[in-house]
């Protein structure tokens, strides 16, 4: 491998062939032509001196190699992209511009965050939110978001970090639901009811379960792991199943479930980059989100 600098835009070309599998389908999505991405693409294995990819009859198939080296070039494509938002962002004195990423469960992007979004960009118009709805922890340090809501507290040194509270999740039904069906009075009661949760067991759901008091994945009659999809069944009376206890206060027709005996607290963390702290974009959306979260807990 020579000492020259390879060009980030056949790293962009080796990513768009990974995720679309073909020349053609890169192509369109990079907005680039055909012929120019196979050039990158015989450039960069030139400059790496490796084969990249294999034709099949299905398109471009990725190589080991290939495989190993797709962290490297998503992680570039990351700073890439976080260099792309900071120099959207210098503007005038006292102007507030540019975009930031924000990562966030389903349920908080959908159901919690857009009040605070409108209130933030009314007073900062010139602001633009990129929201990422992930269950995954997106890796701030390779600036995959700018700033994420995490329901576990970080460890990296390099975060700035702030507790906002516990979000408690617990039982709910729709009142009717339970008009039609009984009351449980005990996790027992609960095999003869309809039940919502989740599919796959992940790490966080295997020690989560100590807490459940015994609800494990073979009891759920309905399982999903969308929690959306688990809230839109709560709420059209399918069953009973989890929910964050301060959204279910929102809507009268929910009620809470053997509250004293199935709680989950969920630590809720707002966090970014410590390289973020001075950059005005992210303080005032970084603050805007303590602050809305503050209330939603309280509420």
């Amino acid at each position: 491998m020579g000492s020259k600098t390879i060009g980030w835009e056949l790293y962009r070309s080796f990513l768009g062939v990974l995720n679309e599998g073909s020349l053609s389908g890169a192509a369109r999505a990079l907005g680039i032509t055909q012929p120019t991405v196979g050039r990158h693409i015989a450039a960069l294995e030139q400059a790496l001196g490796v084969v990249l990819f294999t034709r099949s009859p299905t398109g471009l198939l990725p190589t080991e190699t290939a495989a190993t080296l797709r962290a490297y070039a998503q992680a570039m494509q990351s700073t890439a992209a976080a260099l792309e938002r900071a120099a959207a962002s210098q503007g005038g004195v006292g102007v507030v511009k540019g975009a930031v990423r924000i990562s966030c469960s389903d349920v908080i992007g959908v159901e919690v965050l857009p009040p605070v979004i409108r209130a933030l960009r009314s007073v900062h118009p010139s602001l633009a939110i990129e929201l990422v709805l992930t269950d995954r922890v997106q890796d701030l340090l390779r600036r995959e978001a700018d700033i994420a809501v995490r329901m576990v507290q970080p460890r990296q040194e390099q975060l700035v970090a702030r507790r906002v509270g516990r979000i408690e999740v617990g039982l709910h039904a729709r009142r009717d639901y339970l008009e039609r069906h009984g009351t449980p009075r005990d996790v027992s009661q609960l095999a003869g009811h309809s039940t919502i949760g989740y599919d796959q067991v992940t790490a966080f759901l295997r020690q989560a379960e100590q807490t459940l008091k015994g609800l494990r994945r073979d009891m759920f009659s309905l399982r999903s792991d969308s929690n959306l999809a688990q809230l839109a069944l709560i709420r059209a009376g399918a069953g009973i199943g989890m929910c964050q206890a301060p959204l279910a206060r929102r809507d009268p027709g929910l009620l809470r479930v053997l509250p004293k005996l199935v709680s989950l607290p969920l630590e809720t963390w707002v966090t970014m980059h410590e390289d973020l702290r001075g950059s005005p974009r992210c303080r005032v959306t970084f603050d805007a989100l303590v602050d809305g979260l503050l209330a939603y807990i309280k509420g």
